[in-house]
């Protein structure tokens, strides 16, 4: 879940898409592919982040003084970080409804007036007083560009502010792609909804082996999954789809969407899972139902008010970012699973920067699609021989990683 390439991204117009179809010249299906999901993208993506930020909170051990580089999204992951006190945080995303939201966040731990309003404004559902919460407390303190942002309308003619007075986690790609993949199972005779019924883990394997394994045996549902374009909502381009589907020798993702929704929802206890709420229920649990976000816990609110200061969110790509930057200036990078996406080159250019600019004792880490590291072979061998990869600890934390969709988590430490 992450940011897109510099020559991804989509945006308003397409000139080489116009002048294509303008001179009847065909498009490679692979092409219009990708140029599909970069339309798709460019809008918001990810209402809330889907790469666990206490399984990254573990891996970094972020200290005081510490400084992060880290991919925007949601933003639930440089919240998170902040709880730890650390010096300073950049967050960049090229996705300009990602750098909206990401200030809004910040500016509603900095300026609502207690722990209660930020859940009420971060983490509840249908809850109209937000959007007074906003024009009250938020817009007057927001820069001119987000506060138009959220004042903007929507293609449906409302504030984009309302989302929060309703359910923004219904919003953006992924909502969406929640919400068609929950209309699916029903017509199919299976309401999602009713996992989050289940009150052991015993029910929640039940739910899974009775309920939702049986479904990637419809044909229709093989056939889906067998589409690129189908998984665009998840956050699947088409570089990882084709890495997805390697690991089945039928080349459809219905075998691995199988197993990863059985970590999903199989693997930890309901109530400590707000990812599976968040796929199963589309909300955050209630206080009597589980756990809230550890950003949205009471325990981390002080420290992520009190340190909210220290973020600056850059509408960049990362390696540009960094290129701006000192040598020995940064001690943790977040790279999401962003080099799933990216060419030999875009990662050599984004190795040399990180390790110009890494500190002693800086640490990288990042998610893949599929199991296994993808710098091996592509990144020069004189970038990667400064790094050591900690095999341990990824496989480690990756299968404590509650949100399950990634086949991979990977810790790189630069070596003295």
């Amino acid at each position: 879940m992450t940011e897109l390439a510099p020559d991804a991204g989509f945006g308003r117009k397409n000139p080489k898409l116009k002048s294509a179809l303008l001179q009847h010249k065909p498009l490679s299906l692979a092409g219009l592919s990708e140029r599909l999901f970069g339309l798709l993208f460019s809008g918001l993506v990810y209402p809330q982040i889907w790469e666990d930020p206490i399984v990254d909170m573990t891996a970094m051990q972020i200290r005081p003084g510490h400084r992060l580089v880290t991919i925007g999204s949601g933003g639930c992951n440089m919240l998170t970080y902040l709880s730890a006190g650390p010096a300073r945080i950049d967050v960049v995303d090229l996705n300009p409804h990602h750098i909206a939201l990401n200030r809004l966040k910040l500016a509603a731990f900095r300026h609502l007036p207690s722990h209660k309003d930020v859940v009420r404004f971060l983490g509840e559902t249908g809850t109209r007083s937000n959007v007074q919460a906003f024009d009250l407390f938020l817009a007057p303190k927001l820069d001119a560009a987000t506060r138009a942002y959220w004042n903007g309308r929507a293609l449906n003619g409302r504030r984009r502010i309302g989302v929060f007075g309703r359910n923004i986690y219904r919003t953006g790609l992924l909502g969406r792609f929640i919400a068609a993949s929950h209309l699916l199972a029903r017509l199919h005779g299976i309401n999602p909804q009713d996992f989050v019924k289940a009150r052991s883990m015993r029910e929640q394997r039940q739910f899974f082996d009775d309920k939702l394994a049986p479904l990637f045996d419809r044909p229709v549902i093989r056939w889906i999954t067998s589409r690129k374009s189908s998984l665009f909502g998840l956050g699947i381009p088409p570089q990882q789809f084709d890495e997805l589907a390697s690991l089945s020798e039928e080349k459809s993702l219905a075998a691995v969407l199988r197993h990863r929704l059985e970590k999903l929802t199989c693997h930890f206890p309901l109530r400590e899972n707000y990812f599976a709420w968040q796929a199963f229920a589309r909300r955050y649990p209630q206080a009597h139902e589980g756990e809230l976000p550890a950003y949205l816990q009471a325990q981390n609110h002080e420290a992520i008010r009190n340190h909210a200061e220290r973020v600056q969110v850059h509408h960049a790509s990362f390696t540009e970012l960094l290129a701006g930057k000192a040598a020995s200036s940064v001690d943790r990078y977040v790279l999401l699973d962003a080099q799933d996406w990216m060419t030999d080159r875009q990662l050599n250019d984004l190795w040399t920067e990180i390790t110009r600019t890494a500190d002693a004792g800086a640490m990288v880490i990042f998610r893949t699609a599929a199991e296994a590291s993808i710098l091996p072979g592509r990144v020069s061998a004189a970038l990667l021989d400064q790094w050591h990869y900690d095999a341990e600890t990824s496989v480690k934390l990756g299968a404590e990683d509650r949100s399950a969709i990634y086949g991979g988590f990977h810790v790189y430490r630069k070596k003295a």
